[in-house]
C-alpha cells in the first residue's frame, strides 16, 4: 500500500515537473526584468546589449518568448566572436530573467602567409611555377579592447609584396550607431597581367624592379544598426603606376598611353544579412547593393560609375535538405573604358566551371542555385591533449552539394580576342563542403561547363 502511494506521488510530481518545463511562464504576457551575460571575459556587455532586439522592461507575449530569445542567440553568435552561445531564462510571477552564456574565441591571429600569386589555386596549378609564391605574416587582433574592434596588419614578401594596416571601430557614436574604418595599403608585383587572350591572362614579368605598383588610403563611415543590417560610405585615394614596358605591350592598359594615374573613389553600400549562419548559411536571405563613383585626377581617365547588386535566399526543404538560389550583377558606365578597369567574372565573382578563365567586360549577371544534403554535423569534438577551451573544441560539418551556375558578360571594348564574352556561360557539378574550426570553409567540387571542360576545383570560400 505504501509502495502504491509512493508511486502515485512520484507520478504526480513528474507530471507537474513536465508541465512546469513545457509551460514555465503561465502568463499570456511577461516582462523582461533582467538580462545577464556569462563567459564574456573580454567582450564588454554593452557590445552584446547593442545586438539584442529586446531590452529591460519590455513586455513580450509568452508564445513569442522562445523564438525571440533564439533569434537573439543567433545574432550574438554571428558576431563571430564566440565558439558557442546558449541561453536560459527563469520566470517568476510573469517576470523573466535571461542569461546568455558564451565561449569566447581566441582573438589574436598571427597567421603565416603562404599563398599562390594567382587568382586561385587552380590558376596556379595550371602553371605549377613555385616561384609564384607569396609569404609573410597576417596579424589580426579581433575584439580589440573588448569592443568588437579589429586591428589587422599584413606584411607580405615573395612574388607579390603587400603592406596593409586596417583599424575598424564599430561604434564611434552610440546614439546614431556610427562606426569608422581606416586603412592604408601598398602593393607591388613582379608580374602583371597586361592583356587577356582567349579568356586567359597574359603576364609580363620584369627582370628587375616592379612592373606595377599601387598605393591607397581609405576611410569608411559605417552605419551599423546591428550585425545583420549595415551600411557604409567609403572614401579612398589610390595611386597606380606601371612600367614603360607594360605600356609598350598594351597602350590601353591605362588609356591615352600613360604610365601612372591617381583617382578618388566614393562607394556607398547597404547590406542586409538575415542568414542563420554567416560562415555557411542554410536558411535566411542576403541582400547587398552598392554604387561607386571614380574620379580621375590630372585628366588620367574619364569618370566611372559602377552599380552592383546581389540577392540570395536559403530554404530548408526537409530534414537535412536545403536549397539556395540567388543572383548578382554589375553595371559599369563610362565614356571610355581601360583594360585595367575592364573586370567582370573570374575574380570577385565567377561561374563555377570557369575557374581557369577570366571574362572581362563592363556589365555582367550571374545566377546560381544549389541543393545541399547534410552528411555530418558534429558540434564539438573534444581534443583532450589541448587544455585551452578556446582551442580544444573542434566542430565538423560535411555537406554534399549539387549546383548549377549561369552568367553573361557584356563587353564592347576588348571582346575581339575573348570568345566567352557576350555569350551565355553555364556550369554544373557536385561538391563536398567541410566547415570546421573558426569558420573555415573547404570546398572540393567536380564541375562541367558549357565549353565541355571538366575538372576538380578547390576553394576556401562559401560559393554564394
Amino acid at each position: 500500500m505504501r509502495l502504491s502511494y509512493f508511486c502515485v506521488l512520484l507520478a504526480l510530481f513528474l507530471v507537474q515537473s513536465i508541465n512546469a518545463l513545457s509551460n514555465p511562464c503561465p502568463f499570456p504576457v511577461v516582462q523582461v526584468t533582467g538580462i545577464a551575460f556569462s563567459g564574456n571575459n573580454t567582450t564588454k556587455a554593452q557590445v552584446l546589449e547593442r545586438e539584442l532586439t529586446f531590452s529591460l522592461q519590455d513586455s513580450i507575449k509568452t508564445n513569442d518568448l522562445d523564438s525571440l530569445l533564439e533569434d537573439n542567440q543567433k545574432r550574438l553568435f554571428n558576431l563571430r566572436l564566440f565558439h558557442t552561445v546558449t541561453y536560459r531564462y527563469t520566470c517568476d510571477a510573469g517576470n523573466v530573467q535571461v542569461t546568455y552564456t558564451m565561449q569566447e574565441r581566441f582573438y589574436l591571429y598571427p597567421i603565416p602567409v603562404f599563398d599562390f600569386a594567382d587568382r586561385n589555386f587552380n590558376a596556379w596549378l595550371e602553371k605549377k611555377d613555385w616561384s609564384r609564391i607569396d609569404y609573410g605574416l597576417n596579424l589580426t587582433l579581433r575584439n580589440f579592447r573588448g569592443r568588437n574592434e579589429d586591428v589587422r596588419a599584413r606584411i607580405q614578401q615573395g612574388f607579390n609584396q603587400r603592406l596593409e594596416l586596417v583599424y575598424r571601430i564599430p561604434y564611434i557614436s552610440r546614439k546614431y550607431k556610427l562606426g569608422l574604418e581606416l586603412g592604408a595599403f601598398d602593393y607591388r608585383s613582379r608580374t602583371v597581367s597586361y592583356t587577356n587572350r582567349r579568356n586567359k591572362q597574359v603576364f609580363f614579368e620584369q627582370e628587375s624592379g616592379f612592373p606595377i605598383r599601387r598605393t591607397s588610403f581609405a576611410a569608411a563611415l559605417l552605419h551599423r544598426v546591428n550585425v545583420q543590417r549595415q551600411a557604409a560610405l567609403v572614401v579612398s585615394y589610390q595611386q597606380e603606376q606601371i612600367s614603360d614596358s607594360v605600356n609598350a605591350l598594351n597602350p590601353e592598359y591605362y588609356a591615352s598611353d600613360i604610365t601612372q594615374r591617381q583617382f578618388l573613389r566614393l562607394d556607398l553600400s547597404k547590406t542586409v544579412n538575415l542568414r542563420n549562419n554567416f560562415a555557411y548559411p542554410l536558411k535566411g536571405s542576403y541582400f547587398e547593393a552598392g554604387v561607386g563613383q571614380q574620379f580621375f585626377l590630372n585628366n588620367a581617365g574619364s569618370p566611372i560609375t559602377t552599380l552592383r547588386g546581389k540577392y540570395v535566399t536559403y530554404k530548408q526543404l526537409a530534414d537535412k535538405y536545403y536549397y539556395m538560389v540567388g543572383a548578382e550583377g554589375q553595371v559599369r558606365l563610362a565614356q571610355r573604358y581601360t583594360f585595367a578597369d575592364n573586370v567582370a567574372l573570374g575574380f570577385r565573382s565567377n561561374v563555377r566551371g570557369y575557374e581557369l578563365y577570366v571574362t572581362g567586360g563592363q556589365h555582367f549577371g550571374v545566377f546560381k542555385q544549389g541543393l545541399t544534403r547534410e552528411l555530418l554535423n558534429i558540434e564539438s569534438i573534444k581534443l583532450k591533449f589541448i587544455r585551452s577551451p578556446k582551442f580544444n573544441t573542434l566542430p565538423l560539418a560535411l555537406y554534399l552539394n549539387a549546383f548549377t551556375d549561369a552568367g553573361y558578360v557584356i563587353d564592347k571594348e576588348f571582346e575581339a580576342t575573348n570568345a566567352l564574352t557576350n555569350r551565355l556561360l553555364a556550369g554544373a557539378g557536385l561538391g563536398l563542403h567541410a566547415i570546421t574550426f573558426y569558420d573555415i570553409v573547404l570546398r572540393l567540387e567536380y564541375t562541367l561547363n558549357r565549353e565541355g571542360d571538366r575538372g576538380v576545383y578547390f576553394s576556401t570560400r562559401f560559393p554564394f
